[in-house]
């Protein structure tokens, strides 16, 4: 019995650009104004649309401030100085994707009031969590895929997509241990694997459906599991 006008749309593999951009002003001694910062934003939003004129703006995110080379935690308005650097982040999206998805929804009778790119999204629910988390990786693994986003005093600086998942742990697993992937994957589900599983704790004969029964030790398959994960880890943050 409702009638949508318009929606927030969260999307995810949209290929998103990411620019980082500063702009400042000379103060000279004077206070930082709404008008110096509304310049600044201008100036750089202009600049984005002029280097990307294929893509459209869908995140501005305020992340730094400095005033005489003082990093503020906040926007420094009233403040006096004589130098002021303020830093912008924004993600982009190819105009003709960002046309497509008006003219799909448009034809359901609905208006695109906001676009959200989902690692933003994600980011935003870990710090809303938790107060003292502003600058911080996000990383996620899923079957097929993983992804890394960075965030900077809550803004969204970079993401990265990689083509491996959590099926590579699986494969080693099985492996390993010459348990069928569907035995693997049943044993996941259904198992607390973490650092205080005893040495001598073994797997249980039920989950043995499509494969012979063996004595394996849960902690060899936590062992595998670590060390896999710190591995992809190292490769998606530091490599």
């Amino acid at each position: 019995n409702l009638t949508f006008k318009e929606i927030v749309l969260i999307i995810e593999n949209f290929n998103p650009t990411f620019i980082n951009l500063s702009g400042y002003k000379k103060l000279n001694g004077s206070q930082v104004s709404r008008e110096n910062i509304t310049y600044i934003l201008n100036t750089l939003k202009s600049c984005v649309d002029e280097i990307e004129h294929k893509k459209t703006i869908i995140h501005i995110f305020n992340s730094k401030f400095f005033l005489d080379n003082k990093k503020i935690d906040n926007l420094p308005i009233g403040l006096f100085g004589d130098f002021y650097s303020h830093e912008l982040s924004f993600v982009l999206i190819n105009k003709n994707e960002h046309k497509n998805l008006n003219h799909v929804l448009n034809k359901c009778n609905l208006n695109i009031k906001k676009i959200f790119i989902k690692s933003f999204v994600e980011g935003a629910c870990l710090s809303n969590g938790d107060k003292n988390i502003e600058t911080f990786f996000h990383i996620i693994m899923n079957n097929n895929y993983s992804k890394i986003s960075y965030f900077e005093n809550n803004a969204l600086k970079f993401e990265q997509f990689f083509k491996f998942g959590t099926e590579i742990i699986i494969n080693d697993i099985s492996k390993i241990t010459s348990l069928k992937k569907d035995d693997v994957k049943l044993i996941l589900e259904n198992t607390k694997l973490n650092q205080e599983i005893a040495d001598n704790e073994l797997v249980e004969k039920e989950f043995f459906k499509s494969s012979i029964y063996k004595k394996i030790k849960k902690k060899l398959i936590y062992e595998i599991i670590h060390a896999r994960i710190k591995e992809l880890s190292e490769i998606i943050l530091l490599k």
